[in-house]
């Protein structure tokens, strides 16, 4: 499960424990800078947000219930929102200064105030809210869920303004703003869904080649390049937005789960629950290299890459062996 997220213009760097973790590749460009931990945290770790004005980050703790509430300055948890339901997506909407959490139990999408923490608004979708993204040049939130939908939400009022129909259950989805599309993975047919954002209509359908269980995605919109993470078997394909076509594919770990595209450094970021976090090189649009890897934890699949600060977060979840922390890497 895998999202977009919007984030504000200001940077923002953290500064926490520190900790050294394993490079497994010399050449790799990231490294480990500290950890943030996530204490009273168990189970599965969904997705992350940031609010770069108050430097906080919030985690969707799914099997906990709870959104945890995370000061980086104080490299802590300063505050818990409890009694959700799976939650999933989560975004931070600066313009109302609300955090927006899709909740896979009962399909509900609650808004809180992220100064109080009281719930403000919510939207009842008919099942699995999943994954989230807000578009602030046209005001609106799109939600991933069911067993086919986006569901497209205004981001002042909160009220659903309209429902796309798919095939299948949505997971990771990308808008592509010049062509006016959005592509939809939808694994459990094993192919992408196009949709005309006019018509908000499918107007096209992409069969997965090579590979398939299609969770995480991520879009160079310049160079019309979809990167895709599969899990059956552990791919990364690269498709060509303006044909459909697989342009390349290159063997990640397994268990992929979030994908970035660093449009500064032309590199990819791929977050495998095996353990690893997977760094792919954009030689040009239709050459990929593998540019290395670092050890993360196992079960630590989902991410959130902040180009401002370059850096990113990895989510690990609680084991027999240590307490669900967030791991820090930049970019060196």
């Amino acid at each position: 499960m895998t999202k977009t997220f919007f984030i504000g213009a200001a940077a923002f760097f953290i500064s926490v424990n520190g900790s050294k973790g394993q490079t497994l590749s010399e050449h790799t460009s990231m490294q480990r800078r500290g950890t943030i931990p996530l204490p009273n945290v168990d189970g599965r770790i969904d997705h992350i947000a940031f609010d770069s004005r108050r430097r906080t980050i919030f985690v969707a703790a799914l099997g906990n219930n709870t959104v945890e509430v995370i000061d980086v300055n104080k490299g802590k948890v300063t505050h818990t929102i409890k009694d959700l339901t799976e939650p999933q997506g989560v975004i931070f909407i600066p313009e109302s200064n609300s955090i927006f959490v899709a909740n896979g139990g009962n399909g509900e999408c609650d808004v809180f105030n992220a100064d109080s923490f009281l719930k403000t608004a919510s939207v009842k979708l008919s099942g699995d809210a999943d994954n989230v993204i807000y578009d602030r040049a046209e005001n609106k939130i799109y939600v991933g869920y069911g067993n086919g939908g986006i569901a497209i939400i205004d981001a002042n009022t909160f009220n659903l303004l309209a429902e796309i129909k798919l095939s299948g259950h949505p997971e990771s989805f990308q808008r592509d703003r010049s062509a006016k599309k959005m592509y939809v993975n939808v694994p459990g047919k094993h192919h992408i869904e196009v949709i005309d954002l006019g018509k908000l209509t499918v107007t096209d359908t992409w069969k997965m080649k090579g590979a398939s269980a299609n969770f995480p995605m991520s879009l160079d919109e310049t160079r019309h390049r979809l990167f895709i993470g599969c899990r059956h078997p552990a791919k990364l394909l690269v498709l060509d937005t303006q044909t459909g076509e697989t342009i390349s594919s290159l063997d990640i770990d397994r268990d992929a789960d979030d994908i970035f595209y660093d449009s500064s450094t032309k590199q990819i970021y791929v977050s495998c629950g095996e353990g690893y976090l997977d760094i792919i090189k954009q030689n040009d649009a239709n050459s990929y290299s593998v540019d290395g890897k670092l050890e993360t934890h196992r079960g630590a699949r989902t991410s959130l890459f902040i180009p401002e600060s370059n850096q990113l977060i990895v989510a690990s979840p609680s084991d027999i062996n240590a307490e669900a922390q967030l791991l820090i890497y930049e970019r060196r």
